[in-house]
């Protein structure tokens, strides 16, 4: 008997979540517009990059600076990092690029290192190029000034 419950619960149950996974999926809007969410997505046009003299400003206290230069080339991997051929401790001067902040010298205890932190070391997780590219969604965002 109760194994006769039990197999009528779960077939309910299941009938409920499938039907509510139909009629959410009819209604879904998506970045890609009228077409099939399931369908496959557009070929993706290559934007520009934006390349920027003196960098670009920023829009946030503590917003991580935009890459005003192309990176394709660049290698970031643990045995080597393309962007500290310029902004190393050593060679900003004589690249005439940004040195490495400060905080990218701390340990995650606040302790000062004489190298790179293992935590700052991916450039890229913070630090993006731009494009020109129209956004995906309105955005009314305001950046300070």
């Amino acid at each position: 008997m109760k194994k006769i419950i039990s197999i009528t619960v779960a077939a309910f149950a299941m009938a409920v979540v499938t039907s509510h996974t139909v009629i959410a999926k009819e209604s879904v809007a998506s970045l890609r517009g009228t077409q099939d969410i399931e369908g496959s997505s557009l070929k993706v046009t290559k934007k520009k990059l934006i390349s920027k003299e003196g960098g670009f400003e920023r829009n946030y206290k503590q917003q991580p600076p935009l890459i005003p230069h192309k990176i394709a080339k660049y290698k970031i991997n643990l045995k080597n990092n393309g962007c500290l051929k310029c902004h190393s401790k050593k060679n900003h001067k004589k690249e005439k690029a940004p040195m490495l902040g400060e905080s990218h010298f701390l340990t995650r205890d606040g302790k000062k290192l004489d190298h790179v932190s293992s935590r700052r070391y991916f450039c890229t997780q913070c630090h993006a190029p731009q494009v020109e590219a129209n956004p995906l969604v309105k955005n009314e965002f305001e950046g300070v000034k």
